[in-house]
């Protein structure tokens, strides 16, 4: 073999130098091959999609006049010798919604016969977005018709006398309700209850009044309530009630 094949002979068994292998050779210093780095690519990380608003659920419950309720009760809104019995009467909560757009819930006690389509007509009234000011058993005002009514709260069930009278009102039977009563008074000639109603007594276009076949009108008429602001005098725009008294 001459010198130049021995030669190619040792170049050919020089392994070739893999990424960050250092060599010798006979002819030199060493060598460094740096190894090739695969580009890298920044992903983002994932948006997480904003939560989907959901829309307010109404909510209502019907129950009996537990012993703690009547307790509640007694003697502010009922008391021996009023119209109905307890067990005739239904505890009703409601979903509505408020004058500053929020949902709550309000309470009412109404006849047991009337529980049912009381929760349908506050049923459509949340559907409308029609505002209550505050709902509340009128035992939370010491049974006052007057407080309730200067509070504009909504209520029903109340044994009392009729406004100005002495005979049972239709509330004393639990087949009347007031509804939001500043907006929507008692006239009767220049007497407007409560006294805070007075602005609304020409009946402006506002949220809460009351006014002739809109949606509060037929969704009480739909159960076969009647509204009292159809009387000549009084005429009592927050009165509903089964009989039209």
């Amino acid at each position: 073999m001459t010198a130049l094949a021995v030669a190619c002979s040792l170049t050919a068994c020089v392994p070739t130098p893999g990424p960050g292998v250092t060599t010798t050779t006979d002819s030199g210093p060493a060598v460094v091959v740096a190894p090739r780095l695969a580009p890298t690519t920044s992903v983002p990380p994932a948006a997480t999609p904003a939560p989907t608003p959901t829309a307010p659920v109404f909510e209502a419950a019907i129950g009996p006049i537990t012993p703690e309720l009547a307790a509640r009760m007694t003697p502010t809104s009922w008391r021996p010798g009023c119209p109905v019995p307890l067990e005739d009467l239904r505890y009703v909560t409601v979903s509505h919604v408020t004058f500053d757009g929020t949902v709550a819930t309000g309470e009412l006690v109404v006849h047991a016969d009337l529980a049912d389509g009381v929760v349908d007509v506050f049923r459509a009234l949340f559907d409308a977005g029609y505002p209550i000011c505050s709902l509340r058993l009128v035992d939370d005002f010491d049974g006052s018709d007057d407080a309730s009514m200067a509070a504009d709260n909504t209520s029903a069930f109340n044994c009392r006398a009729i406004t100005g009278g002495t005979g049972w009102s239709e509330h004393a039977y639990g087949r009347a309700l007031d509804l939001n009563p500043v907006e929507n008074p008692y006239v009767r000639g220049s007497l407007v209850l409560p006294v805070e109603g007075k602005p609304y007594a020409a009946r402006p276009d506002l949220p809460g009044v009351v006014h002739a076949d809109d949606v509060v009108v037929r969704a009480f008429a739909a159960v076969g309530w009647q509204w009292g602001g159809y009387w000549d005098s009084p005429t009592d725009y927050q009165h509903f009630s089964t009989t039209g008294r």
